[in-house]
């Protein structure tokens, strides 16, 4: 008789399960754990990637603290002004109902990136993440106090003095007023940039723009002083998911071991061949001019940002040794196994998932501009008024109330006219009624919104009571210039027993 308790048989010749450990030696321990918590300083370099790197550096700083300064029509070219539910990006302004292109903008932004990913792996990383381009500037002023690598590294392990504490607090109170202006850029986009000097000054901040203030220019001083390649390394979700994107015709910076193995010291008179080497000399600029510390020629890794860096400093070697250029390069991984040229190479980028990501790209982007260009500056909202939902008024009229929302996007005051229309054969002759207007129009300044009390009356005759009749309500731009600009939304109107 079996036991619900017993345990079943088991075959003698399978040994039971048991945990497995993987045993990793103290000696390798502790060199995982120093290569994840040394500091990385990173050299210097000079050369045609560092120069792009520069030119990116500039462009996408002078785009951030430059544009909320700009001005458009007497107002902030581009302000994101969130407690008026209003975009102003130039001479366009988008409202709560324009979420529609925010979204599109997004998806644009983000096939971009894929697209870039596809061709040339991380190379949004390298040349306008905003953590490498913080990350840059702050190493800038590092290597501007302290001085480049050697220097660095004496100096920390140097003693601490008032010499080494004046040089450090320089370091620091140079990164916390780049951090606080880079905060006080942030607010800037959100409110009028203009009058937050003085705001600041009198501390007249509001609770949510001192805490914008402060929260982002701690995290630009965290982010790009002290975590730094820890953010790319072991943070960046985008680090993560791009093995999904790049395969081995990607272009991405790429160790030749071809050439280069093995590698050895050498003098600069001694051939190579004789000596049985690649032409790499083990030299290791290649890793110490790396921000994110890695060794290019262990292969491509995910915490490579390609930056080109050690590139620029392999071929500024190469130079010296006098060996051709291009040991570490931006190449595809299939292009450097299968010896391919160049020409080649680049060839082999125009693969199907390439044209998949330009066509959709085109489309959206293309799908943009039109809708931008047929955008009507009018809009209309109407909301009934709930507590009366109809009602019986001498000369045989009945009247529903409403209020009704007119949306100017236009630079400049516009009159607009209201009329309304039935839906139905037997709505007709309509009136349409406004607060403190004869003759139903109103005059909307440019850029705001107005919301005006409408009466709408109907003839009773053809009309059945109990019943609900459709109609539209149109606004129609009187001015010459925008002549024909018209808005419309439907609704309802009841017909009381």
């Amino acid at each position: 008789m079996s036991n619900e308790n017993s345990k079943p048989e088991q075959d003698d010749n399978i040994p039971d399960w048991q945990p497995v450990t993987l045993k990793i030696s103290e000696e390798e321990s502790a060199r995982l754990v120093k290569e994840a918590t040394s500091k990385i300083y990173a050299r210097s370099v000079k050369g045609h990637f560092a120069s792009w790197r520069i030119v990116m550096l500039l462009f996408t700083q002078i785009i951030y603290y430059g544009l909320p300064w700009l001005q458009w029509n007497d107002r902030q070219a581009f302000l994101l002004d969130l407690s008026a539910r209003k975009f102003y990006i130039f001479g366009l302004v988008l409202w709560p109902q324009d979420v529609f292109y925010m979204a599109i903008i997004l998806i644009v932004s983000a096939y971009g990136l894929f697209l870039f990913t596809a061709l040339a792996g991380r190379l949004f990383c390298g040349y306008a993440c905003p953590q490498t381009v913080y990350t840059e500037i702050f190493m800038w002023i590092e290597r501007w106090v302290e001085g480049d690598r050697a220097q660095r590294m004496r100096l920390d392990e140097s003693p601490w003095g008032f010499h080494k504490f004046r040089i450090k607090a320089t370091k620091q109170l140079l990164w916390i007023l780049t951090a606080a202006w880079t905060g006080f850029t942030f607010i800037g986009y959100f409110a009028p940039i203009r009058d937050l000097p003085m705001q600041v000054w009198h501390l007249d901040l509001s609770t949510a723009q001192w805490f914008w203030f402060i929260f982002y220019g701690f995290m630009t001083w965290m982010m790009a002083g002290v975590l730094r390649e820890s953010v790319c390394k072991f943070m960046c979700p985008y680090a993560r998911f791009q093995s999904v994107m790049v395969d081995q015709d990607t272009f991405v910076v790429t160790y030749d071991k071809l050439r280069g193995e093995p590698r050895g010291k050498r003098s600069k008179k001694v051939d190579p061949k004789t000596q049985g080497l690649g032409d790499c000399i083990d030299c290791t600029m290649c890793v110490q001019v790396c921000p994110t510390g890695i060794d290019i020629r262990n292969g491509l890794q995910y915490m490579c940002i390609g930056c080109g860096a050690c590139i620029d400093a392999c071929n500024d070697i190469m130079d010296k040794m006098n060996y051709p250029r291009g040991l570490i390069r931006y190449t595809s991984e299939y292009g450097m196994l299968h010896g391919l040229d160049s020409k080649q190479t680049r060839r082999r980028l125009y693969r199907p998932r390439v044209f998949v990501y330009v066509g959709l790209l085109c489309v959206f982007i293309l799908g943009l501009i039109i809708s931008l260009a047929m955008r009507t500056p009018l809009k209309v909202d109407i909301v009934r008024d709930r507590s009366s939902l109809g009602r019986e008024i001498p000369g045989d009229l009945i009247e529903n109330v409403y209020r009704i929302q007119v949306i100017n996007m236009m630079d400049k005051p516009e009159r607009v006219h209201i009329k309304a229309e039935g839906r139905d054969g037997d709505m007709k002759n309509l009136q349409v009624v406004l607060e403190n207007s004869d003759d139903a129009t109103v005059e909307v300044k440019p850029f705001t919104n107005q919301w005006i009390p409408m009466i709408i009356r109907a003839p009773l005759s053809g009309l059945k009571r109990g019943e609900i009749y459709k109609i539209k309500v149109e606004a129609e731009a009187m001015s010459d210039e925008n002549k024909g600009v018209e808005a419309s939304n439907e609704d309802s109107f009841y017909v009381p027993n």
